[in-house]
């Protein structure tokens, strides 16, 4: 009896392309018979700046392998500046995979004009053969705790008021006209980022056992000092409460 022959990687990509430009070049793309993988599942949109960060973890979580964002080129949006507010939530979100350890290479954020069908067709093939080579994303019970951290970041109010509010304060400035440079906005949103990352691992984790401070940090695998900290931003939030009948050394247990 013969083996069965090992079927090949096919990986899944969910791509949200943007109606007047990336769409229209897609469309160009199969008017012209151009050639590319039929690995993407198409969503469109009005405008790049439609798509949430959100989707694109729910995508992960949904059994992609990679997410594509497609929009018009930089200074060509039809909403003028749609393309540059997703530009910057989604290289926000970058730093969250990057702390997290969740290769960022499996997201393309990139520009296509309704003119350029060729193009279309190229960024789909180098992202599809990208995606092979780093191969299925299996989703485990650990890999699904940190998308869940992320998702409730990106959910979060703290990082939708600073993405609503960065380019604002950088080219316009407060209402008594002080602008913050692109140095010190990226500096907060990386602190930001961090912070909120870790309460909403904090949480996640606890949700298997109650844990110490210490038992904490190693689990995750950070500072103690920094566990500390988070652990009474959590209590005073309410996430967080205390395990009953644990003496001098309490442990702490998920509250949401």
């Amino acid at each position: 009896m013969s083996e069965k022959a090992i079927k090949p990687f096919e990986p899944k990509i969910l791509a949200f392309l943007c109606n007047w430009c990336a769409y229209a070049g897609a469309d160009l793309a199969g008017i012209s018979r151009f050639q590319y993988p039929p690995n993407i599942r198409v969503i469109r949109v009005m405008c790049s700046g439609r798509v949430d960060p959100v989707f694109i973890l729910e995508g992960f979580m949904a059994g992609f392998d990679g997410v594509m964002i497609l929009g018009c080129h930089p200074g060509d949006c039809h909403y003028l500046s749609g393309n540059y507010q997703c530009e910057n939530r989604i290289r926000s979100t970058e730093k969250l995979f990057r702390l997290a350890g969740f290769n960022q290479e499996r997201v393309c954020l990139d520009w296509v004009s309704a003119g350029e069908g060729q193009r279309f067709a190229e960024l789909v093939d180098q992202f599809v053969n990208k995606i092979k080579g780093l191969d299925s994303l299996r989703i485990n019970e650990f890999l699904l705790r940190q998308l869940q951290a992320i998702k409730g970041v990106l959910e979060g109010e703290r990082f939708r008021w600073l993405m609503g509010k960065g380019q604002e304060l950088v080219e316009k400035g407060n209402v008594y006209g002080e602008k913050v440079s692109q140095e010190e906005f990226d500096e907060v949103v990386n602190e930001a980022c961090t912070s909120e990352y870790w309460k909403n691992m904090i949480p996640l984790t606890l949700k298997e056992a109650p844990l110490t401070t210490e038992e904490i940090a190693k689990n995750l695998g950070i500072d103690v000092k920094n566990v500390y900290s988070y652990i009474v931003e959590l209590l005073g939030e309410n996430s967080l409460g205390y395990a009953p009948g644990h003496g001098n050394t309490p442990k702490y247990i998920a509250m949401r």
